[in-house]
């Protein structure tokens, strides 16, 4: 990670029960003091790690990450039963509750985004503002144009390896082609198809930069991983079509920074642009030459000067 990212600071860890059967992993950092921030990882399925923290100043914010239902080092691993979009939410509100914290910022990027979106539909009084990076709204047309047609028509010659081995007669719903093989497969077919599922994936993430790499491991975790990812692409992400914008009016009246790569393949543009046209006083930045990965050296940028220019809006408004 480049230098412009804040110092590695240490964290507590711990692990938070939000039900019988779940239980997350969390890393608190920072200022107790400070302003209340929840990093929110993409997906769903992947997870945070300690560069997540990095995005904030830890002289004034105090920074929470965790491991969304059955990703990174939350139990069970990859567990599916009361895993949806809806649990996620709730168990914001649980660690919120648990941490004892008023409001705070929402982060997050790709699914993140459209999680944290959510949430702050859900509990608009509980945030305090939201930085948004690559939005993914979990459309019907967002979902479409990653596997089905879209992405399809810029990587033919990848989008050839992520179909191949499916028939003819399934290639109408490849989510549900994938799906199939993953949930219901035998070891070896999962195998197979977790990795033919994540280089696509990765293919698309990673286009723009040169020393990326597509191929993929086939373990376990990696089924894992993917399972969760076609357990929500499957099930439509659990909410209604076209859920986020059309209970816009429902988000809190706090200031919202949407970050975007022009690049971005994963995300459509389009999807920003749309989520900030219906937010009143959105900050909309469409960084060039810039893909849909938070690693990379102009989102990185963006999102840290967002996050240090939240530091200064958010005393502004507490000392009115």
């Amino acid at each position: 990670m480049k230098s412009i990212l804040y110092p590695q600071s240490s964290s507590t860890k711990l692990r938070l029960h939000v039900d019988t059967l779940h239980q997350l992993y969390i890393e608190v950092s920072g200022n107790p003091l400070g302003i209340p921030v929840v990093f929110l990882h993409g997906g769903p399925g992947s997870s945070c790690n300690e560069n997540h923290r990095r995005y904030f100043n830890p002289n004034y914010y105090y920074i929470i990450t965790f491991d969304q239902r059955g990703c990174g080092m939350s139990t069970p691993k990859g567990e599916l039963a009361d895993n949806t979009s809806q649990h996620l939410v709730n168990d914001l509100e649980r660690i919120r509750e648990h941490f004892n914290i008023d409001q705070w910022l929402i982060f997050g990027g790709s699914w993140g985004a459209c999680l944290g979106l959510l949430y702050a539909q859900a509990f608009p009084k509980r945030v305090s503002g939201i930085i948004l990076r690559g939005c993914f709204l979990a459309r019907e047309k967002d979902l479409l144009w990653f596997t089905q047609h879209g992405a399809s028509e810029v990587f033919p010659e990848e989008w050839q390896l992520f179909i191949q081995d499916i028939p003819e007669s399934e290639r109408s719903d490849l989510v549900a082609a994938f799906y199939t093989r993953l949930h219901h497969g035998d070891h070896a077919t999962q195998l197979k198809y977790a990795a033919i599922w994540a280089d696509w994936s990765s293919k698309v993430a990673t286009h723009n930069l040169s020393a990326s790499s597509s191929k993929h491991k086939p373990d376990d975790a990696l089924i894992l991983k993917v399972k969760i990812e076609t357990h929500y692409a499957f099930h439509r992400y659990f909410i209604e079509e076209n859920q986020i914008l059309n209970r816009i009016a429902a988000l809190p009246p706090v200031p919202v920074t949407i970050i975007h790569g022009e690049l971005d393949q994963t995300c459509l543009l389009s999807a920003s642009r749309q989520l900030a046209a219906n937010i009143p006083n959105c900050n909309l930045l469409v960084l060039p030459d810039t893909g849909h990965l938070i690693e990379e050296l102009k989102m990185i940028e963006a999102l840290v000067a967002a996050t240090d220019q939240f530091i200064t809006t958010y005393k502004d408004s507490t000392t009115k």
